[in-house]
């Protein structure tokens, strides 16, 4: 037994040396802070267009701080991660990181010192990222106002905030590697898997994740739940009854506002901000990737009977279950929305067709309601008004009820004046 012990404690030592190898990463020497001027003009204005549609400022500001210093808080099940200072501040930022410490950064998940990057930092989807895109952003951030913000603690508890330990997860979850066009496809559905797949990053939101926090293989934007919000389903699974083609698609992506499908809100509200830097061409190329991952041609011809369904839905609820919800939404809502008549219009969406209404979860269309849509999201200048102040969680969920019943032909909703609750308690994280 003896030796046994010995001999399994060897073994042990062995596959630690062995681990401890295998995760070690060199650091990159800190190197000056470079100069703005060092940068060629248009590489910083492609910079921004990338960072624009990357959403750099979005995950590293925090809320009422400095543009891209840092201390966002991104709740997850191990704890909350706050993300850091990339202005190039020579103490608390990446000011002295040389490109190719950058560069390593985005396509490994490595930081300058050598220590892993967490993944919620999504390196797995930058890895696909071509050299020069990255050198454009790290000209682009490189050129931004230097900010002293040193890093906030994360919350993630010992041994898993250890960053050895994620040379253990990229083993499992981690394929480094750039972007390779599918041969099968054109160069415009090619240039929309580049963005969405790498830049963007969509599945980062609308993939769901296992226990460890990777993407599902096999799920690939099948929905998930994201800061507080349902990111919808972007395959042929989504539940919109006017299936999603390229050109609501594009008319989405750059404006947040979609004829038959509802309005931006929440963290998507940031997302067609950030894509509102693209060029038209690159709009189109995103419309014409996920027209074909959620297949609009196949599901065409469903456009014509949802829509005929929804003018022809009675929109006024029958039997007394649904009159108090009927007389709160006549007095609230129905000045706005639209009543069936004539064609959908983008600024008075039909419910019917709202892709909150026929979610399976009611999470989103609750939290419009409680909270609202603000000027920055949609249509510019046109606001919808939080009613979570004048509506208890009754009223809402009322409310919920109604529409589910009288403008879709889904199954009821359980529990939702609990999950009304439950909403408001958690307030208005992700706006």
């Amino acid at each position: 037994m003896k030796r046994v012990f010995i001999g399994a404690a060897g073994v042990l030592v062995v596959c630690l040396m062995a681990f401890i190898i295998f995760a070690w990463r060199p650091a990159f020497k800190p190197v000056p802070v470079p100069a703005p001027s060092s940068f060629a003009p248009e590489q910083v204005a492609r910079g921004a267009v990338l960072a624009s549609a990357g959403y750099c400022a979005s995950c590293h500001t925090a809320k009422n701080g400095k543009a891209f210093a840092g201390g966002y808080a991104m709740a997850t099940q191990f704890g909350t991660i706050y993300s850091t200072n990339i202005t190039p501040d020579a103490d608390t930022g990446i000011g002295t990181w040389s490109e190719a410490a950058f560069k390593r950064a985005m396509h490994e998940g490595v930081r300058r010192d050598g220590a892993h990057l967490l993944p919620a930092f999504p390196y797995d989807h930058f890895t696909k990222l071509t050299d020069e895109d990255v050198a454009s952003l790290y000209a682009f951030l490189m050129s931004q106002p230097a900010v002293h913000a040193p890093a906030r603690r994360n919350t993630i508890p010992f041994p898993l905030s250890i960053r050895a330990l994620q040379a253990g997860w990229k083993l499992l979850f981690f394929r480094p590697g750039r972007f390779r066009p599918d041969g099968t496809k054109n160069d415009q559905w090619n240039r929309g898997a580049y963005l969405a797949e790498g830049l963007s990053h969509c599945g980062a939101c609308h993939t769901p994740r296992g226990a460890l926090g990777a993407e599902k293989t096999g799920q690939t934007y099948a929905g998930a739940a994201i800061d507080g919000w349902i990111a919808p389903p972007l395959t042929n699974t989504n539940p919109s009854p006017v299936p999603w083609d390229q050109a609501e698609l594009a008319a989405y992506l750059s404006s947040g506002i979609s004829r038959y499908h509802g309005t931006a809100a929440g963290p998507m509200g940031q997302v067609t901000r950030g894509l509102s830097a693209l060029s038209a061409a690159d709009v189109q190329a995103l419309a014409a990737y996920f027209a074909d991952v959620g297949g609009a041609a196949a599901r065409a011809s469903e456009a014509a009977p949802a829509l005929a369904r929804a003018q022809a839905a009675d929109r006024t609820g029958t039997g007394l279950q649904y009159a108090p919800a009927a007389r709160l939404y006549t007095a609230a809502c129905a000045s706005c929305h639209y009543n069936g008549a004539g064609e959908p219009n983008p600024l008075r969406p039909d419910l019917a067709l709202n892709s909150a209404v026929n979610l399976d979860d009611p999470t989103n269309l609750i939290r419009v309601i409680l909270y609202g849509i603000s000027a920055r999201d949609g249509a510019p200048g046109v606001v919808m008004p939080a009613f979570g102040r004048g509506f208890s969680d009754t009223d809402v969920a009322r409310i919920a009820a109604y529409l589910r019943a009288t403008r879709t032909t889904k199954a009821a909703w359980p529990d939702l004046e609990k999950k009304v609750a439950a909403i408001r308690a958690a307030g208005q994280a992700g706006d």
